[in-house]
């Protein structure tokens, strides 16, 4: 069994924000993949399903981002997991917009959440890194990730996560090459273009008969 934990914080202020694309990530997994419906347990939302024959627990804790951990080491300690079990979806400042890197164990880098579950079960779980971009500098890091997505933002936003649906089974069997790979794919195809329109013109097609009536009515008689 693995647990797939995205995070975020919870409730409708928050959906859009840059910092619950944890939450996206795992919300999109469960629609795509047949999940069982969401439900409240271990402080926080959890979905069942299969991928690559293995059976997978999503989690969304809810006990907003600085306690993620809580919610995290309820759930593990309840299935008997270990940290290797775990793999954690969460935004990642230092990552390009659209970017997805994985990394097993390691620091947590400032990020609240991750440093909440690391001091519930260690820092040997895996995390799928999501790009979301810097402000450029660290005063504005707050006020940015809990701001919602731009405009600008949605189609590799989209194309983000549908690449993680599209591998996520590369990602539960440990194939983190192929995983990695469909997100990639995914992010590399060109936005829709709508089809092309002949341009319009106001000159008259070459078969038109430009004559003034006069001149049809003298022509008559020639």
């Amino acid at each position: 069994m693995r647990l797939f934990v995205g995070l975020g914080n919870p409730g409708a202020k928050y959906a859009g924000n840059r910092h619950n694309i944890g939450f996206m990530a795992v919300d999109k997994i469960a629609v795509d993949h047949g999940f069982t419906p969401w439900r409240a347990r271990f402080q926080g939302q959890i979905a069942e399903g299969r991928l690559a024959g293995e059976k997978i627990l999503l989690l969304k804790p809810e006990t907003y981002m600085n306690l993620s951990g809580q919610s995290v080491g309820e759930a593990m300690r309840f299935f008997k997991l270990g940290p290797q079990d775990v793999t954690v979806f969460h935004d990642e400042l230092d990552l390009a917009p659209g970017k997805c890197r994985l990394k097993q164990g390691g620091g947590h880098a400032g990020h609240n959440g991750l440093r909440s579950i690391h001091a519930h079960i260690g820092e040997a779980y895996g995390r799928v890194r999501l790009g979301i971009g810097h402000p450029g500098h660290r005063d504005k890091v707050s006020g940015y990730v809990l701001s919602d997505f731009a405009k600008a933002d949605q189609v590799w936003l989209d194309n983000l996560l549908r690449g993680l649906s599209d591998g996520v089974a590369e990602l539960a069997a440990n194939n983190n090459a192929q995983f990695l790979n469909a997100v990639a794919q995914r992010h590399a195809r060109p936005p829709a273009r709508p089809p092309c329109q002949k341009p319009q013109t106001t000159e008259p097609p070459a078969s038109a008969d430009t004559r003034t009536p006069l001149q049809k009515l003298v022509d008559r008689f020639r």
